[in-house]
């Protein structure tokens, strides 16, 4: 799997200079999601959730296959003192010595249809009696073939519902993955733009640090020859410490998540990340009804629904078998012969048949079988409700994400626009001021502004790209590559014991 290996071959910048101890990871956002979804802890544990998943759901399969058995006692050796009771009732200790050998190979198959069982089996033995007074005897047992089968009349037939709800799980956990996979991704945008807003934060204050110690620089000669009142260049001094102060938060903020981001994608050695702007706006069209099937086709939700009324009417199912009469039926045919010769043990078997029907029946239980059919039924009826409600709530949902994207999306347009302005503002009162044409007052409104501008424009930034991972993660549905988000077990390793 290890996809961020390609990754960090191409973006990994070694610092060879003796001041630089970490590395430098130079990425975008597409790039640090794949990252963060190839190797973050909180991926790998969504693979290992998977594939536990996965060998839970093929165990349930094999319970539809026939099981074949070997099994042998080769040998077992008895030499002791033990009490043997006598024909006339009575126990003496006698001391024992044999060996027994035995082999039998059985095969048994659950009936799908029935719910019950049925069996065939072979199997022989050799019983070696050792005496010191005596020849040693040795005699045979073979059973060539014996069959039967074990069938619930009234009771709940297991594989019925076993093959109804199993699957149900297992897609269920297969697209429960996928959301797992891009709530890792919406988590890593979450921490992209924490990281990249600081480095932009970083830069801005160091530009306005160098603007502003320019600027008193300018301010003190003016003081000096008169041109402005010391008021004023206590104001400049005190935004020149000002923007000092926000470049020492800025680089703790820059510090604190980077170490976050860090963290989240799994890497321990000290690295520093470059992180470029995600400025280029996906302009596909998101479509109401498109969204909302794509949501009910891919959410694990829609399958978690049908998964849970099944399973309420297994309940129920189980409360009427277990309220009334109850009956297993059990027979077996099997041909068998012994002989002190080995030849002689499989000629002219001798049949043997058992046949044996068990029944229960409830004569008075004071109203708890009862009780228990109506609690099974009326948590069915109340599963069936939460589940209606719980769809709509979830279709409400679909839809109001849907709404917000195209509003968030031209949120961005008019915001980079506005900063546009305020920059190109800026910096024409900034000349203004420096040939004496306005007040430091326009000056610190019009850098006022175009921070609040920037900083608008970095959060709209963010809104649309947290709306566009979100609107992946309802659907489970990349627009804007046009391919589901569903993955299956066979796309990445499993975990092998070893």
């Amino acid at each position: 799997m290890k996809k961020h290996l390609l990754i960090l071959s191409i973006s990994f910048i070694f610092q060879n200079n003796s001041n630089a101890q970490a590395d430098t990871l130079f990425l975008s956002l597409p790039e640090v999601v794949a990252l963060a979804q190839s190797d973050a802890p909180d991926a790998l544990l969504a693979e290992t959730r998977m594939t536990n998943r996965y060998w839970f759901y093929q165990s349930a399969l094999a319970d539809f296959k026939p099981g074949i058995n070997l099994v042998g006692e080769l040998p077992d050796l008895n030499r002791s003192i033990q009490a043997v009771t006598q024909p006339n009732g009575t126990d003496i200790f006698i001391q024992r010595a044999q060996m027994r050998n035995s082999l039998s190979l059985s095969l048994e198959q659950q009936i799908e249809w029935t719910g019950g069982t049925v069996f065939a089996s072979s199997g022989f033995q050799r019983l070696d009696l050792f005496q010191s007074d005596a020849p040693d005897l040795v005699s045979y047992f073979s059973t060539p073939i014996s069959i039967g089968f074990n069938q619930p009349i009234f009771g709940v037939n297991q594989m019925k519902w076993t093959k109804k709800i199993e699957p149900l799980r297992y897609q269920e956990a297969e697209r429960g993955f996928a959301e797992e996979m891009e709530d890792v991704a919406f988590n890593t945008s979450q921490l992209f733009f924490e990281v990249f807003t600081s480095q932009l934060n970083l830069d801005a204050a160091k530009r306005d640090k160098a603007n502003a110690d320019t600027l008193f620089n300018i301010s003190k000669g003016r003081f000096e020859v008169g041109r402005i009142a010391e008021t004023e260049l206590l104001q400049i001094e005190l935004s020149a410490m000002n923007a000092d102060a926000a470049v020492q938060q800025s680089l703790l903020d820059l510090q604190s998540g980077t170490e976050r981001l860090r963290n989240f994608l799994g890497i321990r050695k000290t690295t520093f990340f470059k992180l470029g702007a995600p400025e280029e706006i996906p302009s596909f069209k998101l479509d109401m009804e498109r969204a909302l099937d794509f949501a009910k086709e891919n959410r694990s939700y829609m399958v978690a629904f049908q998964r849970r009324l099944a399973e309420a009417d297994q309940n129920v199912a189980e409360a009427k078998a277990n309220s009334g009469l109850q009956m297993d039926l059990f027979g077996v045919f099997s041909l068998s012969q012994t002989s002190d010769k080995f030849g002689n043990a499989f000629q002219d078997p001798l049949d043997n048949e058992t046949l044996r029907l068990g029944i229960q029946v409830p004569i008075a239980d004071w109203g708890k079988a009862r009780a228990r059919l109506e609690t099974a039924c009326s948590n069915r009826e109340l599963e069936r409700i939460n589940v209606e409600q719980e769809k709509v709530n979830f279709e409400q949902e679909i839809i109001l994400k849907v709404k917000q994207f195209d509003l968030i999306r031209s949120q961005v347009a008019l915001a980079v626009r506005a900063y546009e302005v305020s920059q190109k503002r800026e910096q024409m009162t900034r000349n203004r001021y420096f040939i004496g044409k306005i007040g430091v007052t326009d000056l610190n409104i019009a850098i006022s502004e175009k921070e609040s501008a920037r900083r608008s424009y970095m959060n709209a930034l963010r809104d649309f790209w947290l709306a566009y991972f979100d609107i992946r993660r309802i659907t489970l549905y990349d627009f804007e590559r046009e391919v589901s988000l569903v993955r299956r077990i066979d796309e990445f390793e499993r975990i092998n014991c070893k």
